[in-house]
Order: structure tokens, then C-alpha cells, then sequence
């Protein structure tokens, strides 16, 4: 069976600047966006959809309910599962968050209110974390007999470092939207209620700039980020390849020479 579209939304622009900007909006406000089975697998569509638009050049999650962004696994779905339930579930919930880490072009988290467990791992996917004055975010897992299983140990240690990470994780802290800045978990703090128009703003700018440069940079970056320098510059390398010889290049050449806007082929 599909999912349920009202769980999940993409939604587009034709605002001029925002033309090339996918919104995917988590919508069960019912549950503050927690992430049932239903709900992993309209992120997984939802993500799926926007990785293969090639008109699409910077990605804003954010959610329907005021006061959440998501608050993580549907315990009172868990509640009721057997083992094996939990076992079939896995690779269903692992897609979700998968697919917001394998998204081809920038993406925004756009957090206010509640950002919890894997609400939290939901936006430590995306590139870059705009939150709200009155975001609360953490990973609780230990508190509850699991451990952060959507890329929270392995997110949250690449962005902010070992020890923080730990420290965070271990104790099963949240963290007001002022702290996780200290901390480097999120990237901006805005005044409450604004992270969305925020990373919308975000998403406009880097939406100006070539489709090709921006998933051909992004992929250099997710690529290299874990191999030593040697290879890492190797990623580069070919990553500068498949942009320096395509239609955009040619066309930003020109556009500088012309002093105007470019008009990007996007291959």
C-alpha cells in the first residue's frame, strides 16, 4: 500500500528566486511528525521524488506543526511490536533517513520547536540546520534502551567532534536552540517561528547558482570527507571535471564576461 500523502508533502514555488527550491514538509501534526512505518516511507517517496527532478537545486525540510519538527521514532507504534516487527521495520526506517542524507543537491533543515531523537538525525542529515530560538533538539536514545539508529552516532561526531558528541549522546541531554549552536550541532539560531522563512532565504541563494557546480560540490564534499588528503583531492579532481567541461561552466564564463545573470543549462 502507498503511503498516505498528507504525511509527507513536496511542495513548490513560483515565486520568482524560489522556482528551483523543494520544500518536502513533514505533515502528521497529530503526532508531532512522529516517524511510523507510514511515515518512513513517505519521507523515503518523498526524497526519491525530489532526488530525481533534476529542476530541483536546493531541498528546505521542514515540518507542518508549530511546535515540532519531529520528535522522533513513533514509540506507541513500537509499543506494540514484537521483535520481528521491529526487525522488518528496520530497513523501512533506515531508507527514510537515507534518503535526506543522499539528496544530490543542498539541503536546509529548517527546525523549530521539538527536534528529538530521530527528528534530530532527520535534520543532522541535511547540510545545513537553521533553528529557532525555541528549537530543542538532543538524541535520548539511551534513555529508552536504544541508541541513535538513523546516523546520530555517526552525524553528530563528524559534526561537532568525539567528545561533544559523547557527551551529548551519553547523557541523553536536549539542548536549547543557543547551546546546540555553542556546540556546532546547528549552524544559525533566528528568532522563533522564522527558521522556515530563513532557510527558504538560504535556499534562494545557492538555488541562483549552477545545478551542475552545486551537486558536483556537494558530492566532492560528502565523498572526500572521510578519506585521507591524497584521495580526497582525487574526489575533487573529478568532481572539478564533470563541472569545468558542462554547459554551466560555459555559461558562468560568459555571464561574468557579459555582467548578467547567468541563464544555467544545468548540464
Amino acid at each position: 500500500m502507498p503511503p498516505s500523502p498528507a504525511l509527507v508533502r513536496v511542495d513548490r514555488f513560483e515565486v520568482p528566486g524560489l522556482e528551483h527550491v523543494a520544500e518536502i514538509v513533514l505533515d502528521r501534526p497529530q503526532a508531532m511528525n512522529a516517524v511510523s512505518t507510514e511515515m518512513a516511507r513517505a519521507i523515503t517517496a518523498a526524497t526519491e521524488r525530489v532526488a530525481h527532478d533534476d529542476t530541483v537545486r536546493c531541498v528546505v525540510l521542514t515540518s507542518s506543526h508549530e511546535r515540532a519538527f519531529c520528535v522522533g521514532a513513533d514509540l506507541k507504534e513500537r509499543a506494540g511490536f514484537t521483535d520481528a516487527d521491529l526487525m522488518e521495520q528496520r530497513p523501512v526506517a533506515r531508507a527514510a533517513y537515507g534518503g535526506v542524507l543522499a539528496l544530490p543537491v543542498p539541503a536546509i533543515a529548517a527546525v523549530d520547536g521539538f527536534a528529538l531523537g530521530g527528528g534530530f538525525e532527520l535534520a543532522l542529515s541535511c547540510d545545513v540546520v537553521v533553528a529557532g530560538e525555541g528549537a530543542l533538539v538532543g538524541l535520548p536514545e539511551v534513555s529508552v534502551g536504544v541508541i541513535p539508529g538513523g546516523g546520530g552516532t555517526q552525524l553528530l561526531v563528524r559534526r561537532v567532534g568525539w567528545s561533544r558528541a559523547s557527551r551529548l549522546i551519553f547523557t541523553a541531554a536536549r539542548l536549547d536552540a543557543a547551546a546546540a549552536l555553542e556546540l556546532g550541532a546547528v549552524d544559525e539560531v533566528v528568532p522563533a517561528g522564522t527558521a522556515r522563512a530563513r532557510a527558504l532565504e538560504l535556499a534562494a541563494t545557492i538555488a541562483a547558482h549552477s545545478p551542475v557546480g552545486l551537486r558536483n560540490a556537494k558530492r566532492a564534499m560528502r565523498l572526500g570527507a572521510d578519506v585521507d588528503l591524497a584521495t580526497g583531492l582525487e574526489v575533487e579532481d573529478a568532481c572539478w571535471r564533470a563541472t569545468a567541461f558542462s554547459g554551466d561552466r560555459r555559461e558562468g564564463v560568459a555571464a561574468f564576461a557579459e555582467k548578467r545573470s547567468p541563464r544555467w543549462p544545468g548540464r
